[in-house]
């Protein structure tokens, strides 16, 4: 068994981990304060990293692309919330459904008027290039390892925010008992805004974080926004620390399952089989993985208080 290769692998885990946190923090959130499900939230990744990669691209700054991407998605965000989302706080699950799947719709169009349809490639940062030597003589990427390191940052940043000001408060009171909170005079949809522009700050962060590794391209929010639900059920609606762990778990077991379990299937199959499951259960992992969590903790590993 080669150690440095499952040492390689499980940091890649934890990068994808800390990216789906990103996109889970702000969306568990939404979720658990506003009952609101906004399939729309891939799309703030993906134009994030379209904002990002264009400023970039002018500037040849990797510093200056990633602060036009987290501030470019989160005033798309805030607009999107005033102007089409508002009006549905009080629908019913099918009709938020129907309406954010038309902004996905709505936005993958406008990427490919307003930017190449193949997307945009940029460089990686010269002064992220190259790699780095770990412990026990683990090579790995400075650019993940940066990646890692940022997502780590930002999720001390918003626990602190979250648990020691007092629009953490407001957050937390909001996710425990939006009516109660609202009885007490808080503006609930003054704070739904912040905290939709603050996720898709976040998202948008996530889609410029990866711009160099998979570029910008129409459509990319998709398939990630269906992992970051993953990972807010399992971790508990409303919960960011579970959001993270739960993001971290579902990153690594992405990961390694990708890179090792057809291996683990030679001991019961033949090669050929081993190779064609492997593929197709790897990608079943995290839903398998879910129904277990709900199974025996209906609510996620790490339900908010409520009360």
């Amino acid at each position: 068994m080669d150690w440095v290769l499952i040492a390689e692998q499980t940091l890649n885990g934890v990068q994808l981990g800390i990216l789906l946190f990103l996109l889970a923090a702000g969306l568990t959130l939404t979720f658990g304060i506003m009952d609101f499900v906004n399939l729309a939230h891939g799309t703030m990744y993906m134009m994030g990293a379209f904002f990002g990669a264009t400023v970039m691209l002018a500037t040849k700054s990797y510093l200056l692309g990633i602060a036009a991407g987290v501030a470019g998605s989160m005033l798309l965000g805030c607009l999107v919330e005033r102007v089409a989302l508002r009006s549905l706080y009080e629908r019913n699950h099918l009709d938020q459904v129907l309406a954010t799947f038309g902004l996905i719709l709505f936005f993958n169009e406008l990427a490919q008027v307003i930017w190449p349809t193949d997307g945009l490639t940029v460089p990686f940062p010269t002064w992220l290039g190259g790699t780095v030597m770990l412990p026990l003589g683990i090579e790995y990427s400075k650019f993940r390892l940066a990646i890692i390191g940022a997502g780590l940052l930002v999720a001390l940043g918003l626990w602190l925010l979250v648990t020691k000001t007092r629009l953490g408060m407001l957050i937390r009171a909001g996710a425990s008992n939006r009516q109660m909170a609202g009885a007490l005079g808080v503006n609930i949809p003054l704070l739904f805004t912040i905290v939709f522009g603050v996720g898709a700050g976040l998202a948008g962060l996530a889609g410029m974080l990866i711009t160099p590794i998979l570029g910008a391209t129409a459509g990319m929010g998709e398939v990630i926004i269906i992992q970051t639900f993953v990972v807010i059920v399992i971790g508990g609606i409303g919960s960011v620390r579970g959001a993270f762990i739960a993001a971290i778990i579902t990153g690594l077991i992405i990961g390694l399952g990708r890179s090792f379990l057809d291996v683990l299937l030679l001991t019961f199959l033949s090669p050929n089989a081993a190779e064609s499951a492997g593929p197709a259960l790897s990608s079943m992992l995290i839903y398998i993985f879910m129904a277990v969590v709900l199974f025996f903790k209906p609510q996620g590993l790490f339900p908010p208080k409520s009360g």
